[in-house]
């Protein structure tokens, strides 16, 4: 009897400590992606401030990464990952609302990978594009720190 219980002790122990980790989960891969985006911005910024020359292979990786990570980091606000994040619960609490921001940014970001900017002032006209959606999906769902 008492054996049983030392393993079902065990055994609540271990779904708990899964619980946290698969809560971290979330918040790490949302963390990376925003990591990512932000640097292909830069990588853009750079750019387009003439820091850096024009290469078409960073562009065209830095909308590609911009693009494929804002698709799925909605994704990365399941229920219960608020815990331990520092999201706004604005995110939560209006879903709807912030899938439809990345949506949009994730088309622009397509739309100039189709037509790809071609020179330093395109990449500026394509940030003057990608900026926007950053600056108003931080103004609504991030926390000031």
């Amino acid at each position: 009897m008492r054996l049983k219980k030392i393993l079902l002790a065990g055994a609540l122990l271990a779904l708990a400590a899964g619980g946290v980790t698969a809560a971290e989960q979330p918040i790490e891969a949302r963390e990376a992606m925003m990591k990512n985006i932000a640097r292909s911005m830069g990588a853009l910024g750079a750019i387009a401030k003439g820091e850096k020359p024009y290469d078409a292979e960073v562009v065209k990786t830095s909308l590609s990464t911009i693009s494929t990570n804002i698709k799925s980091f909605p994704d990365q606000f399941p229920e219960g990952s608020q815990e331990g994040s520092e999201a706004s619960p604005k995110i939560w609490e209006n879903m709807a609302d912030f899938k439809a921001k990345a949506a949009s940014l994730g088309a622009d970001a397509d739309a100039l990978l189709a037509s790809m900017p071609a020179d330093q002032a395109a990449v500026g006209a394509a940030l003057g594009k990608l900026g926007p959606h950053c600056g108003d999906c931080h103004q609504a769902y991030r926390l000031k720190k």
